[in-house]
């Protein structure tokens, strides 16, 4: 395993749309390897491929030391319900956060490292995550979503 290098906002490849992945093979479980320790490095929650540079749609989240790593693989968002803004951050974009509104409840179909077909319902901070790092797949950071940035440290607007 090996850290990858996080990419910044003004990064070209965190605007890109990802492609699909097509071969379940040993490239793939080194990605989903060295993002896992990416992510635990950073002390994130999750992490999406063009984060590290990688052009795949490949995302892991950190479900806490009871569940370990979620590993989402060609992931599809199939139901959403409710909806709460709060504050959110992102790696790919260090010392900004701010209230972005998503979904309280979220369903994921996508497929673990061996081509496995399954299904994640992700509630409060988890669905949060998976609408945020669906959305890095697809070229969008949240910072086009968010109705007001804050202050880290004072919890105030900017």
């Amino acid at each position: 395993m090996a850290l990858r290098k996080i990419r910044e906002i003004g990064d070209s490849c965190l605007k890109k749309k990802c492609r699909e992945i097509e071969k379940f093979d040993e490239r793939l479980h080194t990605l989903l390897d060295d993002m896992k320790e990416t992510l635990l490095e950073a002390n994130g929650v999750g992490l999406a491929a063009p984060q590290v540079g990688i052009l795949r749609r490949v995302v892991v989240i950190d479900l806490g030391e009871d569940e370990g790593m979620l590993e989402l693989i060609n992931p599809v968002i199939t139901h959403t319900e409710g909806s709460v803004t709060d504050i959110e951050g992102c790696l790919s974009v260090p010392g900004k956060a701010g209230e972005v509104e998503r979904p309280q409840k979220a369903t994921v179909k996508a497929y673990d490292r061996n081509g496995e077909e399954f299904e994640f319902t992700g509630e409060d901070l988890y669905a949060r995550c998976i609408c945020h790092e669906c959305d890095h797949l697809d070229g969008i950071l949240y910072v086009e979503k968010v109705s007001r940035f804050v202050d880290m440290e004072q919890g105030e607007e900017e």
